[in-house]
């Protein structure tokens, strides 16, 4: 079974009788039942979560240049016959700014290099990296609410997990400087929404640039645009998109193929997510 957001739960897997593997086309893995899957004996691989990596940096420094620059709101001036400066106002130089990034695997260090060269102070928070690591890397580590309270930009790219989901609500965007830009190319579902609008609303910070929403519409078919984050002049939504450019869709794709064929052809797969018995 070849899979991108299908529901995969253990009703489906119940009534597979010869499925030796399922290959997600992808790097998260909650749409697989994976318990269900091993006791039934069959294998499930996913993508290595570098497949795409470079695309997603390029999308989040995207997202960021695009809101600290005020790009939507001096296009929407301009296309209203308003040929002004003052009508991006306020802006701030991004050299000597602080970007803050949760979570600091290989796309967000991308990102740390991407915005080192534009002259920002890096920081990072993530408890399962050596310190002396991440300084090597170029950003310094710091604790969670640090990050909150320092960043001008902050950007999420953490991997969803029960200790992640709605990490970031009411308590930790009110931490937050009222000059900040949230950016969330990671899932959406670990910022509460409902607190992110109200954020954005009164002023708790400046602006948002999501690569998701709470309620992940790519996964849901009777999804209508009617979250009240599309109402706003300071957030910047895109479908789910960060990872993709043609090149990166082909890898992941032919990677996902080439699982299949090594696990039915006796292999080991290169990139398995569950260990089964020998």
């Amino acid at each position: 079974m070849l899979t991108q957001y299908a529901e995969v739960k253990e009703r489906a897997i119940s009534g597979l009788r010869r499925c030796r593997v399922i290959a997600r086309y992808g790097t998260g893995v909650d749409t697989v039942d994976v318990a269900a899957a091993t006791r039934r004996g069959i294998r499930v691989t996913n993508a290595p979560n570098d497949w795409c990596a470079d695309e997603v940096a390029d999308h989040a420094v995207a997202l960021l240049l695009t809101l600290a620059r005020k790009l939507p709101a001096y296009d929407r001036a301009t296309r209203r016959g308003s040929w002004s400066w003052q009508d991006g106002r306020p802006i701030h130089r991004i050299r000597g700014a602080t970007l803050g990034l949760l979570s600091f695997g290989a796309i967000a260090r991308g990102i740390c290099a991407r915005m080192a060269s534009f002259g920002a102070r890096i920081m990072t928070h993530d408890p399962f990296l050596d310190p002396d690591e991440i300084r090597a890397a170029g950003a310094a580590p710091v604790p969670f609410g640090e990050l909150l309270e320092r960043s001008d930009y902050l950007v999420l790219q953490a991997p969803l997990t029960p200790e992640t989901r709605g990490l970031i609500g009411e308590r930790e965007l009110r931490r937050m400087k009222p000059t900040a830009i949230l950016v969330n190319t990671a899932r959406g579902p670990i910022i509460d929404d409902g607190a992110l609008y109200r954020a954005l609303k009164e002023g708790w910070i400046a602006g948002a640039g999501l690569d998701d929403i709470a309620e992940e519409p790519a996964k849901r078919r009777d999804w209508k645009p009617t979250s009240p984050l599309l109402s706003l002049d300071n957030v910047v939504i895109t479908p789910h998109a960060a990872y993709y450019s043609d090149e990166s869709i082909e890898f992941v794709r032919r990677f996902a193929a080439n699982e299949i064929v090594r696990v039915l052809s006796g292999q080991e797969p290169m990139s398995p997510v569950n260990l089964m018995a020998a």
